[in-house]
Order: structure tokens, then sequence, then C-alpha cells
């Protein structure tokens, strides 16, 4: 009954996580850009521009600019989520990868990376008044979650260990469509029905984030209004019969 209770809920979640994002990406993708405003200095040519995306995807660039603490703590948490999400690959692998066989080792570290990361983040929206005053409950909300997360792997590790083997099996089935025997433990069922509120809630949060960098006119514009005049993509598109700009 549990297993396939939280096969249903995984296969919901995977629906509205793929449909959702989509969409939002879709949408990010139309809303028209009536002006140049690229956060200057920008760089003034396409290859520069995908170099400073590049930098702020990995080396979170502008954030280091901006604030030295937050980009510490925002910076281990979202590598440490990376090398987490790498080990956890072996879940729905068989056989498991190389490169996600030598990740292994690390994955244990980045766990408690990922909880002190968030935490600091949490501390920060907690103990800085002008960051306080702006944080709405669906901010702590989120970090709960992520940190919930977290905190419940780490204690599946080193507290309450489950059947790897069977979860293994479940995960497999599911990519298979087929409903697999679910470990009964409360650790564990916890930890998965917080991934599954995870995946519902993110298409329509703020953890969409990540996705919108790539669609922010202020990081993908090129800064060359002297060489060239700014064409917004609106007058490339002929208005409907009775309207005018």
């Amino acid at each position: 009954m549990v297993s396939t209770l939280y096969a249903a809920l995984f296969y919901v979640a995977a629906s509205v996580l793929m449909i959702g994002l989509a969409a939002r990406l879709r949408r990010y993708a139309s809303i028209p850009v009536p002006l140049l405003i690229p956060t200057t200095p920008a760089p003034t040519t396409r290859l520069g521009v995908a170099a400073r995306l590049a930098r702020e995807v990995v080396l979170f660039e502008s954030l280091f600019k901006a604030n030295t603490w937050t980009w510490v703590f925002g910076w281990m948490f979202h590598a440490a989520l990376l090398v987490v999400a790498m080990r956890h690959v072996r879940y729905v692998t068989q056989p498991v990868w190389g490169w996600v066989v030598l990740v292994q080792p690390y994955g244990i570290a980045a766990g408690f990376a990922l909880v002190a990361g968030l935490v600091g983040l949490w501390a920060r929206r907690i103990l800085v008044p002008r960051i306080r005053y702006i944080s709405a409950p669906s901010d702590h909300l989120m970090l709960a979650l992520l940190v919930g997360l977290g905190g419940s792997g780490l204690l599946m590790t080193y507290v309450a260990h489950t059947d790897i083997v069977a979860l293994k099996g479940f995960t497999l089935g599911l990519l298979r469509l087929e409903i697999r025997p679910l470990p009964a433990d409360p650790l564990l069922l916890l930890h998965l029905a917080l991934v599954i509120v995870l995946m519902l809630i993110f298409p329509f949060s703020k953890l969409l984030h990540g996705p919108g960098l790539f669609f922010s006119p202020t990081r993908t514009q090129v800064d060359n209004p002297r060489q060239r005049r700014y064409r917004p993509q609106s007058a490339a598109r002929p208005l409907p019969l009775g309207r005018t700009e």
C-alpha cells in the first residue's frame, strides 16, 4: 500500500514538474524585451555574454561582488547540491556509471556542506534587518524544506540506515512503470515525501531562479548600442489589424 501510494505521488509530482517547468520556460521565452538593459559593465559581443553567463552559473560572480558572506553560503549550498545530486544518480542507473562511483566518497561531505550553506542563508534572513524585512513566509518554508531534505538524508546515512538495495529497486521500478516494494522506514518515507513536495512546488517558486537566469535581459543582452541599433522582438512581429503601438 505504501509503495503504491508513493509511486502514484512520484508520477504526479514528476508530471507537474515537467509540465510546469516547460510552461514557465515558454512564458519566459515569449516575454518581449522592449529595452536594451544589460547590467554594466557588460560584454559587447555574444561570446562575451556566453562567458559572463558561464561565470554567473559556475562562480556566482555578481553575488560575490554584492555580498561576500552571502556568496560563501550560496555557492557552498549550490556546489554541494550538485555533488549530492550526482551521487544520487546511482539510484536510477544499473549498472552504475563510472563517474557516479568516483563521486560517491565526496557525497557525504557534500551533504554536510549543503546543510551548512542552507543554515547560513537562513540565518541571514533572520539576523540581517533589511533581509528579514523583505523575507516572506514562503522564503522560510523553502529553506525549511531544503534543510529537512538534507538533514533527513544525513540521518539515514549516520543514524537510521535503510535498505538501499530495496530503495534502488523501487526507483528503477518507477522508471520501468513497475511498482516494487519500498522500505517502510519512517525517515526514508519522510525524505521521499519532502522530495515529492519539492518537485510539486519547484515550477511555481523562487527556486526557478536558476533556469530564469538564462532569460534575464540584464545578463543575456549585448551592450553594443553604439555599434548597432537595438530592435526589440515586438517590433519584428506585425501587429494585429486595428492595433497600434
